[in-house]
Formats: structure tokens, sequence, C-alpha cells
């Protein structure tokens, strides 16, 4: 089939790929003239495992070609699928919808013959609507249909997730749409992937409702987390415990910082925005919005305690910034609030991420990149462990700084509690107060069923 992606961000890029890949012919338009200057030489904008190599193969197969002219691949193609930014409004939780509708008139200015315009940007219930009225101002509704088809990519799984999906969700009443739709999709299927007809509205809905559903997973445990301390548990026996039951399951019970990236937390938003315009009041969202905004608040608190108010002066070092690891996404990472906040307190900060420097920290006075690990904690009297990059895992971290009373805050969970042990190096973790010998003896006693249980949680 022939296909349009209108927008080569995060979705319209990694989708376009990956459909190029099922033998598609794909144009992914931009009006980022560098940008497209880049991916026709193979320079990838964005962080994600395995996607040079997609792009530069299918590139070279002449599946796959980058335009900054929207009009020619319009008429060029047969389905259009619209993959632009639904930021949220300035001042408001509302998603600014103007890149979507932008992309609404370039395509009713340039359709000849029968389109099917696929919505997957994330937007709110009866988005879709409001794009069909757009079109059909130009051009007669025989000629065209506008179907919700959500995404549903994980930020360093993307390729994984597209190519062995849960569920395809695909929202229309067309049944000619419909038709194509499901073949578009059937190498897919024909994998195990759920195929779900549904209306358009419903398929809008669905993704806002999943993406505020996992980000109070993440919020729940966070607030297990803070109980946790008090009440000298572990939550990771707690997620454990919990995950188990099939109803509830594992993922997304991991405690750490505020969740942050490019959806949850506009897609919170957005959807308590929805409902207020609907009259109705999403109370739980709301209090997960709440406390993920007051968690980084929660561990800035938790560093000053472990350091006995003592910030200034104090050199700590940040393992990871990204919100997440695989990625080189900084949207609304806690590290955008602790980093800043422990600056201003006249603490020195070094940080090391995969992915490099990050612009974010320019202005911040005492905020520096190093190149390697070692750097970046060779002298630190706080190590914090901020994303969980594998790179991370396995470190020798007794060795790291040449400071002997030097602490670690284990915002992840990621070290082992044998290695621990073996340092004797003074750790926080989440969820959990210092861990102290006789802990660790019982701790170790878990280690056998929690490895177990991650393992069929990653394997799921």
């Amino acid at each position: 089939m022939k296909l349009c992606m209108i927008g080569t961000g995060y979705v319209g890029l990694v989708s376009g790929v990956c459909f190029s890949d099922l033998g598609n012919e794909v144009i992914c338009v931009d009006k980022d003239i560098e940008k497209i200057s880049k991916l026709k030489k193979g320079i990838i904008p964005i962080y994600e495992p395995g996607l040079s190599e997609l792009v530069k193969k299918n590139y070279k197969a002449n599946r796959l070609s980058f335009t900054t002219n929207i009009s020619e691949a319009i008429q060029k193609s047969n389905l259009i699928f619209l993959c632009v930014g639904t930021p949220t409004k300035k001042n408001t939780n509302a998603a600014d919808l103007s890149q979507i509708f932008n992309a609404a008139k370039e395509i009713s200015y340039n359709i000849k013959s029968s389109k099917i315009i696929i919505n997957k940007s994330t937007v709110p219930v009866a988005t879709g609507d409001q794009i069909e009225k757009i079109i059909s101002k130009k051009v007669k509704r025989k000629l065209f249909s506008v179907v919700s088809n959500p995404e549903f990519l994980r930020e360093g799984e993307a390729i994984r997730d597209f190519t062995y999906p849960d569920r395809i969700i695909v929202g229309t009443s067309n049944k000619k749409s419909n038709r194509i739709l499901k073949s578009l999709y059937s190498p897919l299927i024909s994998k195990g992937a759920k195929y779900i007809n549904t209306s358009r509205r419903g398929a809008e809905l669905i993704k806002y409702a999943s993406n505020a559903f996992l980000a109070t997973k993440i919020s729940f445990i966070n607030e297990i987390a803070n109980l946790c301390e008090k009440t000298n548990v572990n939550v990771e026996d707690v997620s454990i415990g919990m995950g188990l039951d099939k109803r509830i399951g594992g993922r997304f019970l991991r405690a750490g910082p505020a969740y942050g990236g490019s959806c949850f937390p506009k897609d919170t938003r957005a959807i308590v925005d929805t409902a207020s315009k609907f009259k109705t009041d999403l109370s739980i969202i709301k209090s997960v919005i709440a406390s993920n905004k007051n968690r980084s608040k929660l561990l800035l608190l938790r560093v000053s305690k472990i350091l006995k108010n003592k910030i200034k002066n104090k050199k700590i070092s940040f393992l990871g910034v990204t919100f997440k690891a695989n990625t080189d996404d900084m949207r609304e990472s806690s590290s955008l609030k602790m980093i800043p906040s422990l600056s201003k307190k006249g603490a020195i900060i070094k940080y090391y991420d995969p992915t490099g420097y990050k612009k974010e920290f320019a202005k911040n006075k005492n905020v520096f990149n190093s190149q390697s690990i070692k750097d970046a904690c060779l002298d630190a009297d706080l190590i914090i462990i901020h994303t969980e990059w594998n790179d991370f895992k396995s470190l020798n971290y007794k060795k790291l700084s040449n400071k002997k009373n030097f602490i670690i805050f284990d915002m992840r969970n990621i070290l082992s509690y044998d290695k621990i042990k073996k340092d004797k190096v003074k750790y926080f973790g989440i969820g959990r107060e210092l861990i102290n010998l006789i802990q660790i003896l019982h701790l170790l006693q878990q280690q056998h069923l929690k490895a177990n249980y991650w393992h069929l949680q990653q394997h799921e």
C-alpha cells in the first residue's frame, strides 16, 4: 500500500519506518527542512534502539522516502496518517490541536482521489469529527473517510511494540476503511495482535484512558513506597505480592521518580480537560496529576535528609537524566526539577547520560555534563541513580568515588543486594530505608523469587 506519514516526530518516524519494513511504500513528510535533509542521509533525530538500521535498510530498498512536499506526498498516497504533536496548550490543561487542524487543511487542498485519513496523534474525544468537518469544507465526503488509529509505542521499545503489539485499535464505522486497515495490519494480526474495530470516538478515548490508567499505577506504587519508608517495609515485596494477582499485574508497579515523557503528563491533563468540557469530574486522575506533581518535591526532601540538610558545596552526581532508559527524551523528566533546585541551593552537580549533553541544564549554575561515569562520580558526596540505564546496573560503586563516606541514592532500586553487602556502601533506595545487614540477609532469601518474577514480567 502507499502511505503518507505527516510528521516525522517519534510516532510518525517509527510507524512510517516499520510500515515500510512490512513492504509498504511510505513517504514521511515534515516541514522541517533540516530534519528531512538529515533523514535522507541516514541521520536519525531521536534515540531509539534499532531505528537507524531500519531507516537505512528501507530507504536503500526504495520503500521509504522523506520530503517536505506535502502536496505531492498526499497525492501519491492512498492512506494519509496524521502523526503531528499535540502538546499541552500554554497556561491550560487542554491539548494544543493546531498542528492537527493545520494538517487537515493541507490535506483538504490536495485530495483529488479517494483517501483514508488516519489519525495516529493522541487527541481528545471528538477531534476526528472536527478533522472531518475541516476537510469536508473543500472535499466531498464520498472521497474521504477519517479514522482513529491510536499508537501504543513505548520509547526505547517502539520497534518491538509496533511489530508485536498487544492490540490494534481502529475507530471507524466505514466498512471499506476498516477492511483496508485490517489488510494493512494483517502481518501483525497473523503474529497474534488483537484487532479491535470500534467507533472513532471510542478509539480516541481508549488511548487517553490507557495512558491515564498506567500513570495511575505509577503514582499509586510511588505513594505506597512513601508508606513503606515509614513502616520499614520493602516496596519491592509489595510490588511482587500485588503483581502476582493477574487482575493487577506487575507492570508499572516499579517505584521511582515522577512519571515523565511525551505522553503521560500531557495526556492525563488533556483527559481531565476533556471531561470538564463534558461536565464530568475525573477525580481519580486529578489526584494522580497532583501526586505526580508532588513527587519531585518529596524526592528533593529525601536528598536533603540524606545529606543532613547540608547541600551547599556538596558534590552530587546524577547517573541518567532522561525520563526513562533507552531514550534521549527529556520531556517532563524529574531531573528537570531536581537538578536546578539543588543547584540553587549551592550543590555542585555533574551528570552523565548515555545520550550525552543536555541543553536543558545550560543555564544552571555549577551543573556540568560528564563524558563518562567515572568522571561524573570521581569526587561525589552523593551519587543519584536517576534513570535505569543498563550501564548503571553492574558497576563497582565502591571504587567510583574518591570520598570514603559517599552515599548512593538509588531512585530506581536497580542495585543488587549482593553488591550492596559486598561493597558496604551507604545506600538509600525508594520505598525502603538504609539497608542494614539483617535486612540484606532477609532480602537475599527473596532474591530467587524476585529474579524469576521480573523475568516473567519482561517477557509478558
